[in-house]
């Protein structure tokens, strides 16, 4: 790197589990509002469909936003907050800080690894961390689509985090915590083959073609091209997640189920239902997280060698 006088050392799968769970932290309080206006979207035609065909409530990312702070405060766009750190710290810090780790071990520690080693670590990992950190997915899926009108005589569906955790596991069981899972780990397997390969690959070939430096602009430019090419994937699986995550015991037989639904009720064009503030999101998440993450490793790295070697 850049200004340092000691020569860089590779960091542990340790610092990269650290690093990935604190940079994923960092992205969800910076895009925290459009994830939150992504999932406002995503469910409103099946609002829409159980209300009779009334008109839809939100128009646009920014308009989903204006009308969220309009009708229900600011404090809307960050309901769940609790539950997404809470998930960064266990979902990120595996599905992220693991890839490396998981790589090496399918090539049996070689750092030659193609790309079908980095899409199989890639789904490894995105696998091992729904099954981690589902529970809290569900939970702030269930938040960020809790709608906050007291006029309208809607009850809140939970009053804190720790209270969605207990109702739900009192009234759905202990399943209703880890319910969507198999479409979440479907799409966790989709989002990290798409979000990590592409850019563990745009940075490699950057890098090998000498077109930039290991530095920030490299990591933008990879994390960018990440976000738009996982969103274009990603959003079908997206859908249906929410949707199915966010529904009521016995609205839908299941994951299928919801997806054969919306097909028939809301036709092909619903499954890209907010697909702007997915890739606004994605796009955002992917460069805050990846140039946040690369920063806090060498961080972490400067820390240890001032440590090990002081004045």
């Amino acid at each position: 790197m850049v200004g340092l006088s000691k020569p860089d050392v590779a960091p542990t799968a340790v610092v990269k589990v650290f690093s990935a769970g604190t940079a994923g932290c960092v992205a969800d309080l910076v895009t925290f509002p459009l994830d939150t206006a992504k999932v406002r979207l995503q469910i409103q035609g099946e609002t829409k469909s159980s209300s009779g065909g009334q008109k839809a409530k939100y128009r646009g990312v920014f308009g989903t936003i204006l009308t969220m702070v309009k009708t229900e405060g600011p404090r809307s766009l960050y309901s769940g907050l609790v539950a997404g750190l809470h998930r960064q710290m266990s979902f990120a810090s595996v599905r992220i800080g693991l890839y490396d780790t998981m790589k090496q071990f399918y090539t049996r520690g070689s750092d030659n690894a193609g790309i079908g080693v980095r899409l199989l670590a890639g789904c490894t990992t995105g696998a091992m961390a729904v099954a981690l950190a589902q529970p809290t997915d569900v939970v702030k899926v269930r938040f960020q689509a809790q709608v906050r009108l007291p006029e309208s005589g809607s009850v809140k569906r939970y009053n804190s985090t720790i209270d969605a955790y207990k109702t739900i596991a009192r009234d759905e069981g202990f399943r209703g915590l880890w319910k969507g899972c198999l479409p979440n780990i479907t799409r966790n397997a989709i989002v990290n083959c798409s979000e990590l390969v592409t850019y563990d690959i745009i940075k490699e070939q950057i890098l090998k073609h000498n077109l930039m430096t290991d530095n920030m602009p490299c990591h933008f430019t990879a994390a960018f091209a990440a976000g738009f090419c996982t969103t274009i994937v990603a959003s079908p699986v997206d859908v249906v997640k929410t949707r199915y995550m966010n529904s009521r015991p016995g609205q839908y037989s299941g994951a299928l189920n919801c997806a054969f639904t919306m097909l028939i009720n809301e036709g092909a064009t619903s499954f890209y239902k907010g697909f702007m503030p997915s890739f606004l999101r994605l796009g955002s998440w992917n460069i805050v997280m990846f140039v946040s993450y690369e920063q806090i490793k060498r961080a972490v790295i400067r820390c240890q060698q001032s440590w090990e070697s002081p004045l």
